[in-house]
């Protein structure tokens, strides 16, 4: 069966008639072209695959697009503004906490979500 689906992604409305079955993942990287959301383990597993909904840390491999119907989803995208990187972006990339990438879209965005629940974290809540 297919669902129509309505949700904001990064702030912009979005429609469109989607699978059931499909996961949110593939409905952001092939269908809305935003690719820095990372497909890593496919299974929940390494989090790479890291996006906010409603504002909480969600596996995009693990959630179906239909259950994001009337919800908003926040991807790296979302992070950076005119070009230029965040805040949280920018300390990633000046700690050197990238090692080789792939995975940093989803630790920027757990992190972000970290952040937003509690703005000075201590090291044992991080």
């Amino acid at each position: 069966m297919k669902h129509v689906v309505s949700l904001k992604i990064n702030g912009r409305a979005a429609e469109e008639l989607v699978p059931d079955n499909l996961l949110l993942i593939d409905f952001l990287r092939e269908r809305q072209g935003l690719t820095g959301t990372k497909k890593g383990c496919d299974g929940g597993e390494c989090g790479a695959c890291t996006v906010l909904i409603d504002g909480k840390p969600r596996l995009s491999c693990l959630t179906l697009t239909a259950s994001c119907d009337g919800r908003a989803v926040e991807t790296i995208e979302g992070q950076s503004t005119g070009g230029r990187l965040s805040a949280l972006q920018r300390a990633f990339h000046e700690n050197l906490g990238a090692q080789c990438g792939f995975c940093t879209p989803g630790m920027i965005m757990a992190a972000e979500a970290l952040l937003r629940d509690n703005p000075r974290p201590s090291v044992d809540q991080i």
